[in-house]
């Protein structure tokens, strides 16, 4: 009897002319087969992405009406607490009626003419304040011989509360419009020159080289690049003036005065009239607003070259 053993299998893999001929197909497959979720992947991305419907959307509030909420809301606030008996006549008098007084002020011509008078006085100090200033700044900015002459006494004075110095002004100028002046004019300079010696320090030295490269004289460096460059900060100089300017007119108008929006407040005080009080601060606060406008305006027109962030 005969046994038949088959032979052993063999460990290493068969591989026939089929299998190796369709080898190298496999890879395609595969890569084909992996580009299809690719696909399916950034389609649905776009799928996924939020459809806002336009009814939805925010919409854009004008900005003078933004402006203007903060201050009606504090209005109808203050006559509805003026109307309650929480703010007696005493303590605020109600808008209506300072609207009112202002009405009748202005009609009897007494606050037209007491803001014109404030306006000269302000108008005379400032442009005083500001020849002083600028000049000050211009000899400490340019030279150093007048740096070491003119900042030391400056950066003293500077610290001095000029408020401080009205029984001084008055033994030197009596009590007449000098006093009043030179008190707006000591509040205006400081800042002007502070702002104005900082914008002639902080130019850029590159920029000085560059002129210098180009064959600019000492003349023509601080007419085209000195002067422009701290033109900036004169103009932030100057708004921080006006708002002394306003501030020392208040304290200067204190000062034995018989004109003006101070006058009319003395008065007033001395009648216990809170709503001419009010009155009167609310001109000086338009007064100053109206000033600042006026010297945005400006700083918008002169510094046209200079991009700035305006916000999002």
């Amino acid at each position: 009897m005969s046994i038949s053993h088959a032979p052993p299998e063999s460990s290493e893999p068969d591989i026939s002319p089929i299998s190796a001929a369709s080898a190298p197909s496999a890879a395609p497959a595969v890569s084909a087969a992996s580009a299809v979720p690719e696909r399916k992947d950034h389609e649905a991305d776009l799928d996924l992405e939020p459809i806002v419907p336009r009814s939805s959307r925010r919409t854009r509030v004008p900005r003078w009406l933004r402006r203007t909420t903060g201050p009606v809301v504090l209005l109808l606030l203050w006559q509805l607490l003026s109307s309650t008996g929480v703010l007696t006549s005493d303590v605020l008098a109600s808008p209506g009626r300072i609207a009112q007084v202002a009405g009748d002020l202005v009609s009897d011509g007494s606050l037209p003419s007491a803001m014109g008078t404030s306006l000269q006085r302000v108008a005379a100090g400032l442009l005083l304040g500001t020849v002083v200033g600028t000049g000050l700044a211009l000899v400490a900015g340019l030279f150093r011989i007048g740096e070491d002459l003119v900042d030391a006494p400056v950066q003293m004075l500077r610290t001095v509360p000029f408020v401080g110095l009205i029984p001084l002004f008055i033994i030197w100028f009596g009590i007449g419009e000098a006093p009043k002046i030179a008190i707006i004019t000591l509040g205006v300079t400081f800042p002007l020159y502070l702002n104005v010696y900082a914008g002639i320090r902080g130019v850029d030295a590159q920029l000085i080289e560059a002129g210098e490269s180009l064959g600019l004289s000492r003349r023509g460096l601080v007419r085209h690049v000195i002067l422009p460059g701290a033109l900036p900060g004169a103009m932030t100089g100057l708004r921080y003036s006006l708002g002394i300017a306003w501030l020392a007119l208040v304290f200067a108008e204190q000062i034995n005065a018989d004109s003006g929006i101070g006058f009319l407040m003395v008065q007033a005080r001395d009648f216990l009239r809170t709503d001419v009080i009010v009155v009167c601060l609310i001109v000086y606060a338009f007064l100053g607003l109206l000033a600042d406008f006026v010297v945005r305006t400006l700083e918008r027109l002169l510094l046209q070259w200079r991009p700035t962030f305006t916000g999002r």
